[in-house]
Protein backbone atom coordinates (compact mmCIF):
# COMPACT_ATOMS: atom_id res chain seq x y z
CA UNK A 1 0.00 0.00 0.00
CA UNK A 2 1.32 3.43 -0.94
CA UNK A 3 2.10 5.92 1.78
CA UNK A 4 -0.86 8.28 2.14
CA UNK A 5 1.54 11.21 2.41
CA UNK A 6 2.36 10.72 -1.26
CA UNK A 7 -1.18 11.65 -2.20
CA UNK A 8 -3.91 14.16 -1.55
CA UNK A 9 -5.42 12.22 1.36
CA UNK A 10 -2.55 12.97 3.71
CA UNK A 11 -2.56 16.66 2.78
CA UNK A 12 -6.26 16.89 3.63
CA UNK A 13 -5.78 15.09 6.94
CA UNK A 14 -2.87 17.34 7.84
CA UNK A 15 -5.03 20.39 7.08
CA UNK A 16 -7.81 19.06 9.30
CA UNK A 17 -5.35 18.48 12.14
CA UNK A 18 -4.11 22.06 11.85
CA UNK A 19 -7.67 23.34 11.81
CA UNK A 20 -8.57 21.37 14.94
CA UNK A 21 -5.52 22.62 16.81
CA UNK A 22 -6.22 26.25 15.98
CA UNK A 23 -9.91 25.94 16.83
CA UNK A 24 -9.13 24.39 20.22
CA UNK A 25 -6.81 27.29 21.10
CA UNK A 26 -9.26 30.02 20.08
CA UNK A 27 -12.10 28.17 21.84
CA UNK A 28 -10.14 28.24 25.10
CA UNK A 29 -9.32 31.94 24.71
CA UNK A 30 -12.94 32.88 24.03
CA UNK A 31 -14.33 30.73 26.84
CA UNK A 32 -11.97 32.35 29.35
CA UNK A 33 -12.71 35.86 28.10
CA UNK A 34 -16.46 35.23 28.32
CA UNK A 35 -16.24 34.79 32.09
CA UNK A 36 -13.88 37.75 32.49
CA UNK A 37 -16.02 40.13 30.41
CA UNK A 38 -19.36 38.99 31.81
CA UNK A 39 -18.18 39.46 35.39
CA UNK A 40 -16.68 42.86 34.58
CA UNK A 41 -19.77 43.90 32.62
CA UNK A 42 -22.10 43.07 35.50
CA UNK A 43 -19.88 44.83 38.04
CA UNK A 44 -19.44 47.90 35.80
CA UNK A 45 -23.11 47.93 34.74
CA UNK A 46 -22.00 48.02 31.10
CA UNK A 47 -24.17 46.94 28.16
CA UNK A 48 -21.21 46.97 25.79
CA UNK A 49 -19.12 44.63 27.97
CA UNK A 50 -22.04 42.26 28.50
CA UNK A 51 -22.66 42.28 24.75
CA UNK A 52 -19.00 41.53 24.07
CA UNK A 53 -18.98 38.74 26.65
CA UNK A 54 -21.96 37.10 24.95
CA UNK A 55 -20.10 37.42 21.67
CA UNK A 56 -17.20 35.56 23.30
CA UNK A 57 -19.55 32.82 24.51
CA UNK A 58 -21.15 32.56 21.09
CA UNK A 59 -17.74 32.26 19.47
CA UNK A 60 -16.67 29.55 21.93
CA UNK A 61 -19.79 27.57 20.98
CA UNK A 62 -19.13 28.24 17.30
CA UNK A 63 -15.56 26.97 17.58
CA UNK A 64 -16.81 23.87 19.39
CA UNK A 65 -19.22 23.12 16.53
CA UNK A 66 -16.46 23.82 14.03
CA UNK A 67 -14.11 21.31 15.66
CA UNK A 68 -16.89 18.73 15.44
CA UNK A 69 -17.42 19.19 11.69
CA UNK A 70 -13.78 19.65 10.57
CA UNK A 71 -13.55 16.09 9.23
CA UNK A 72 -17.13 15.92 7.97
CA UNK A 73 -18.65 16.62 4.58
CA UNK A 74 -19.92 19.85 3.04
CA UNK A 75 -23.51 19.14 4.09
CA UNK A 76 -22.64 18.81 7.77
CA UNK A 77 -20.42 21.91 7.61
CA UNK A 78 -23.26 23.89 6.06
CA UNK A 79 -25.64 22.71 8.79
CA UNK A 80 -23.13 23.78 11.44
CA UNK A 81 -22.89 27.19 9.75
CA UNK A 82 -26.69 27.45 9.97
CA UNK A 83 -26.45 26.82 13.69
CA UNK A 84 -23.70 29.44 14.03
CA UNK A 85 -25.89 31.95 12.21
CA UNK A 86 -28.76 31.18 14.55
CA UNK A 87 -26.54 31.74 17.59
CA UNK A 88 -25.37 35.09 16.22
CA UNK A 89 -28.97 36.17 15.64
CA UNK A 90 -30.07 35.08 19.12
CA UNK A 91 -27.27 37.05 20.81
CA UNK A 92 -28.01 40.07 18.67
CA UNK A 93 -31.62 40.10 19.82
CA UNK A 94 -30.60 39.56 23.46
CA UNK A 95 -28.17 42.48 23.42
CA UNK A 96 -30.81 44.66 21.76
CA UNK A 97 -33.19 43.82 24.61
CA UNK A 98 -30.48 44.67 27.18
CA UNK A 99 -29.88 48.04 25.54
CA UNK A 100 -33.60 48.80 25.57
CA UNK A 101 -33.71 48.00 29.29
CA UNK A 102 -30.79 50.37 30.01
CA UNK A 103 -32.60 53.12 28.12
CA UNK A 104 -35.68 52.67 30.30
CA UNK A 105 -33.68 52.17 33.53
CA UNK A 106 -30.51 54.27 33.03
CA UNK A 107 -27.29 53.66 34.98
CA UNK A 108 -23.85 55.22 34.63
CA UNK A 109 -21.34 52.45 33.83
CA UNK A 110 -17.77 52.41 35.17
CA UNK A 111 -15.68 53.58 32.22
CA UNK A 112 -12.34 52.50 33.78
CA UNK A 113 -13.49 48.87 33.90
CA UNK A 114 -14.88 49.06 30.37
CA UNK A 115 -11.56 50.40 29.06
CA UNK A 116 -9.26 47.93 30.82
CA UNK A 117 -11.34 44.85 29.99
CA UNK A 118 -11.90 46.15 26.46
CA UNK A 119 -8.12 46.31 25.90
CA UNK A 120 -7.70 42.79 27.30
CA UNK A 121 -10.42 41.47 24.99
CA UNK A 122 -8.87 43.24 21.99
CA UNK A 123 -5.51 41.58 22.68
CA UNK A 124 -7.15 38.16 23.04
CA UNK A 125 -9.17 38.48 19.84
CA UNK A 126 -6.21 39.84 17.87
CA UNK A 127 -4.37 36.64 18.75
CA UNK A 128 -7.37 34.56 17.63
CA UNK A 129 -7.61 36.45 14.33
CA UNK A 130 -3.90 35.90 13.70
CA UNK A 131 -4.23 32.17 14.35
CA UNK A 132 -7.26 31.84 12.06
CA UNK A 133 -5.96 34.02 9.21
CA UNK A 134 -4.33 31.24 7.18
CA UNK A 135 -7.49 29.10 7.37
CA UNK A 136 -10.05 31.77 6.45
CA UNK A 137 -10.55 30.41 2.90
CA UNK A 138 -10.26 26.66 3.62
CA UNK A 139 -14.02 25.99 3.52
CA UNK A 140 -17.38 27.41 4.70
CA UNK A 141 -16.72 26.10 8.21
CA UNK A 142 -13.43 27.96 8.67
CA UNK A 143 -14.70 30.97 6.71
CA UNK A 144 -17.58 31.48 9.14
CA UNK A 145 -15.20 31.03 12.09
CA UNK A 146 -12.85 33.68 10.73
CA UNK A 147 -15.78 36.04 10.19
CA UNK A 148 -16.72 35.66 13.86
CA UNK A 149 -13.16 36.53 14.88
CA UNK A 150 -13.04 39.56 12.59
CA UNK A 151 -16.28 40.84 14.07
CA UNK A 152 -14.76 40.45 17.53
CA UNK A 153 -12.04 42.98 16.70
CA UNK A 154 -14.67 45.48 15.55
CA UNK A 155 -16.65 44.86 18.73
CA UNK A 156 -13.60 45.34 20.97
CA UNK A 157 -12.71 48.67 19.37
CA UNK A 158 -16.34 49.73 19.80
CA UNK A 159 -16.20 48.85 23.51
CA UNK A 160 -13.12 51.03 23.91
CA UNK A 161 -14.96 53.87 22.16
CA UNK A 162 -17.81 53.38 24.64
CA UNK A 163 -15.39 53.72 27.56
CA UNK A 164 -14.03 56.98 26.16
CA UNK A 165 -17.54 58.24 25.45
CA UNK A 166 -18.78 57.52 28.97
CA UNK A 167 -15.70 59.26 30.40
CA UNK A 168 -16.14 62.37 28.25
CA UNK A 169 -19.90 62.73 28.63
CA UNK A 170 -20.51 61.27 32.12
CA UNK A 171 -23.47 59.54 30.50
CA UNK A 172 -24.44 55.94 29.85
CA UNK A 173 -25.55 56.71 26.29
CA UNK A 174 -22.23 55.89 24.58
CA UNK A 175 -22.31 52.46 26.24
CA UNK A 176 -25.93 51.90 25.16
CA UNK A 177 -25.25 53.03 21.59
CA UNK A 178 -22.28 50.68 21.30
CA UNK A 179 -24.45 47.86 22.64
CA UNK A 180 -27.04 48.59 19.96
CA UNK A 181 -24.32 48.73 17.29
CA UNK A 182 -22.98 45.35 18.41
CA UNK A 183 -26.49 43.90 18.27
CA UNK A 184 -26.80 45.18 14.68
CA UNK A 185 -23.39 43.66 13.84
CA UNK A 186 -24.42 40.27 15.24
CA UNK A 187 -27.63 40.31 13.21
CA UNK A 188 -25.88 41.39 10.01
CA UNK A 189 -23.26 38.65 10.38
CA UNK A 190 -26.01 36.14 11.13
CA UNK A 191 -27.73 36.97 7.85
CA UNK A 192 -24.42 36.63 5.95
CA UNK A 193 -23.59 33.24 7.50
CA UNK A 194 -27.13 31.91 7.08
CA UNK A 195 -27.22 32.89 3.42
CA UNK A 196 -23.87 31.21 2.78
CA UNK A 197 -24.93 28.06 4.60
CA UNK A 198 -28.22 27.80 2.72
CA UNK A 199 -26.40 28.34 -0.57
CA UNK A 200 -23.96 25.56 0.34
CA UNK A 201 -26.82 23.22 1.23
CA UNK A 202 -28.53 23.93 -2.10
CA UNK A 203 -25.26 23.26 -3.94
CA UNK A 204 -24.78 19.94 -2.11
CA UNK A 205 -28.38 18.93 -2.82
CA UNK A 206 -28.18 19.80 -6.52
CA UNK A 207 -24.92 17.86 -6.95
CA UNK A 208 -26.57 14.62 -5.88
Amino acid sequence: MADCCNGKACEIEALRDRQRSVLKIVLGINAAMFFVELTAGLLADSVSLIADSLDMLGDALVYGFSIFVVARGSRMKAKAALLKGGIMAAFGLFVFAQAMYKIMVPHLPVFETIGVIGLLALAANSLCLLLLWRHRTDDINMSSVWLCSRNDIIANVSVLCAAVGVWLTSSGWPDILVGLALAALFLRSAVFVLRGAMGELRAVHSSR
